[in-house]
């Protein structure tokens, strides 16, 4: 099955990207190299073709009810123009994706726009689809992932970089809200999200209009690959990494993401998550720092210093900021406080480490 291509393939073949398959998609994984990536959202700002999420739109009489069946947060808290982080999980309580969940602005097409990960806008379209036919709702469920293109500016000066490419008023944007608005003279939606820690804002725009958005954006083009040590540095989840419905099968609970879950509300894996929020998780996801040399990576394992197994890691790397060997991790509760000391076998080897709290850098 051949891959899919973003709308500025073209754009990263002529800049020398070199490309990665991620998630059914041909993306860049670097430009000119991770650590220059990495750095340049760190202390100055960093554009990234994200355009291999999904964007699915939810309009009609029961758009608000169907999508609240379908993730755990409470979408009828949200305003037109406010975003939340919300998962999407199964009868158990399994995290299938997590997602954002935008109300756009009122003059908007559409009522909500929601992004599931990379290859999972069919899936997600089928699942919205299935779940109104059953129930009868009103709602018309569109995936437009192939019609928007999505980037992201990212990093301390991206504010001043987008604004003297925009009408949008984005000092007045707080985090997690979106607003329309011309960005390069395209159409666009802004919203004040990301996937970094920084300061930045994601931006939806016409498939076909991608590059003029893309050029405008004067500052470092970003790969798959900074993008993944970034969010790393800030304890964030990657999808198929921290969790997956048959390799890792995690609830939000488990992920550190049970702020999302709002019991008060019906959705889908409710009554599962009401009680493993009563009883307590087994295990969690931890921070995991190594003390001796050497570059945790997905599936190592963590032990006591004793060698007794406890757990596994998820996502590893050495952060680029902070010069140390850092780590995702599933461990039992009873080890999951900061400033345990645990073992990381690195090939073979057991490397000293301990649990820490996430975010690894304070932003």
């Amino acid at each position: 099955m051949s891959l899919r291509s973003p709308p500025l393939s073209a754009v990263h073949e002529r800049a020398d990207a070199s490309f990665t398959d991620f998630g059914g998609w041909e993306m860049p994984v670097e430009f000119e190299s991770i650590r220059v990536e990495h750095e340049a959202v760190r202390s100055d700002a960093g554009k990234f073709d994200v355009s291999h999420m999904g964007q699915i739109t939810v309009d009609g009489p029961d758009a608000a009810t169907l999508t609240q069946r379908l993730t755990t947060n409470d979408v009828t808290e949200l305003d037109p123009g406010e975003a939340q982080y919300a998962a999407i999980t199964d009868e158990d309580g399994i995290m299938l994706d997590d997602t954002v969940v935008y109300r756009l602005p009122a003059d908007a097409a559409d009522e909500f726009l929601f992004v599931p990960n990379a290859g999972h806008d069919g899936e997600m379209t089928e699942r919205w689809l299935s779940e109104r036919d059953d129930r009868d709702l009103d709602a018309t469920v569109t995936n437009r992932t192939e019609e928007y293109a999505m980037l992201a500016v990212q990093g301390p000066e991206a504010p001043d970089l987008l604004a003297a490419e925009t009408d949008a008023d984005l000092p007045s944007l707080p985090r997690f809200e979106v607003t329309d608005g011309a960005v390069a003279g395209i159409d666009s939606l802004v919203a004040r999200t990301g996937y970094t820690g920084e300061r930045g804002f994601e931006i939806l725009c016409s498939w076909d209009d991608a590059e003029t958005v893309w050029s405008a954006l004067d500052c470092q083009p970003c790969g798959l690959g900074a993008r993944d040590t970034l969010r790393l540095e800030m304890g964030f989840l990657l999808s198929g990494q921290e969790f997956h419905p048959v390799d890792e099968p995690r609830t939000p609970y488990e992920a550190g993401i049970g702020r999302t879950v709002k019991l008060d509300t019906e959705f889908v894996g409710r009554d599962a998550l009401e009680g493993i929020a009563a009883e307590g998780p087994e295990e969690k996801l931890v921070g995991i720092e190594l003390i001796d040399r050497g570059v945790p990576r997905h599936g190592y394992d963590v032990t006591t210093p004793d060698g007794e197994a406890i757990g596994h890691v998820t996502s590893g790397t050495m952060s680029p900021t902070l010069g140390k060997p850092i780590a995702l991790a599933y461990v039992p509760t009873e080890y999951a406080e900061p400033d345990e000391s645990v073992r990381v076998v690195v090939r073979g080897e057991p490397k000293k480490a301990r649990t820490r709290s996430t975010p690894f850098l304070d932003r």
